[in-house]
């Protein structure tokens, strides 16, 4: 029988391909849809999309999508105890895995994991050490559709805000930036996938700069670029 798991579902390319596969995994049943979300903005955090377009995702793929309401600047104490209370009840509806988009990096799976393990959930990384420029390609090939929403400035110039995620962007990609973005040098907005029952409409809007506090203190802030979609 298969065990029910949740997606953890930025809205990007890489948890829509990750969802491909577990979709189609005969020992996972996908329950939920998980996305953190600014709670005073009400955007995907770090990608800065609307609620509403990341609500249409969910209903054209057909899963429920469970929010994880985040403040501004949450401690890390604070998204802990925040992550750990929006787990616990999917949890107790049976959910026993966590699948993630991630590829390579390996702290981050491995706090991912440790922090699953406090509500008894495991981790699925169905993408795990694939080679990224041929998961950009599975990505197009398969009929995906994604607008890239959110660059990190000391990785990529505005221009590369409100592309198409296509061959032309993957040619266009300076040297030493990852294909897939897997370090944060971009993130996407994926409008249409081969499980969605319909493309999601949208209009670019306006592309905006904003800027964070740098974890190394003395170190510059953040700057990273946005592109607003607004739901056609």
């Amino acid at each position: 029988m298969p065990v029910s798991a949740l997606m953890n579902w930025s809205g990007g390319k890489d948890s829509a391909l990750a969802l491909y596969y577990a979709l189609r995994a005969p020992s996972y049943q996908v329950s939920h849809l998980l996305t953190s979300i600014n709670a005073h903005y009400q955007r995907v955090s770090m990608h800065g999309v609307r609620v509403a377009l990341l609500e249409a995702q969910a209903q054209r793929i057909g899963l429920p999508l469970a929010t994880l309401a985040l403040p501004e600047s949450p401690s890390m104490e604070e998204y802990e105890r925040l992550m750990h209370d929006a787990l616990a009840p999917l949890q107790a509806q049976g959910v026993s895995q966590a699948i993630f988009g991630d590829i390579y990096l390996e702290d981050l799976r491995a706090y991912r994991e440790q922090q699953l393990a406090r509500v008894g959930l495991g981790g699925v990384f169905p993408l795990w050490q694939r080679p990224v420029a041929d998961l950009l390609r599975e990505f197009l090939d398969l009929g995906f559709q994604a607008v890239v929403v959110c660059v990190n400035e000391q990785h990529l110039d505005a221009s590369f805000c409100g592309r198409l995620l296509d061959a032309d962007f993957l040619r266009d990609l300076p040297p030493g930036v990852d294909p897939c973005g897997e370090n944060g040098e971009y993130h996407s907005f994926v409008f249409d996938a081969p499980y969605f029952s319909s493309p999601i409409p949208f209009v670019r809007g306006e592309i905006v700069r904003r800027t964070y506090p740098s974890p190394t203190p003395g170190t510059p802030e953040a700057g990273f670029w946005y592109c607003d979609l607004l739901p056609a």
